[in-house]
């Protein structure tokens, strides 16, 4: 399984930017239940959890960011997006997509849960 993250930049504080994972070598047949979830960590800090998204449809983001990132995936659930509004110094660092294969999402995001991640894509929000 491989995920390559894009869409990192640098933007101005309440600006807007949308990230893609694209998602190859997955079997959906194999494995129909799945979480997927986008996590960032920022220089000096743990990696922590953004949204997250199951084979459902169903989605849950972190109080931090609730109300401004939107998660979603492609309908042939090879592309993973994070659209991300009203853009925060503090939401800079890297951005990095995860795959956990065979179980549903939890309520707490915890990295070691998913044991697929891509190699990140940066976000700089200045203001």
């Amino acid at each position: 399984v491989q995920l390559v993250e894009s869409g990192g930049a640098s933007v101005q504080a309440g600006g807007s930017l949308t990230l893609s994972c694209g998602i190859s070598g997955y079997n959906h047949n194999l494995y129909q239940v799945y979480c997927m979830a986008w996590f960032r960590q920022a220089p000096g800090k743990e990696r922590e959890g953004a949204a997250s998204i199951d084979y459902t449809g169903r989605t849950k983001y972190a109080e931090s960011v609730t109300g401004r990132f939107a998660i979603s995936q492609s309908v042939n659930k090879n592309t993973l997006t994070l659209q991300m509004n009203g853009l925060k110094p503090e939401d800079s660092g890297m951005y990095y997509c995860a795959l956990r294969a065979g179980a549903i999402c939890k309520n707490e995001f915890i990295v070691g849960d998913f044991g697929y991640s891509g190699q990140g894509t940066q976000v700089t929000v200045s203001s």
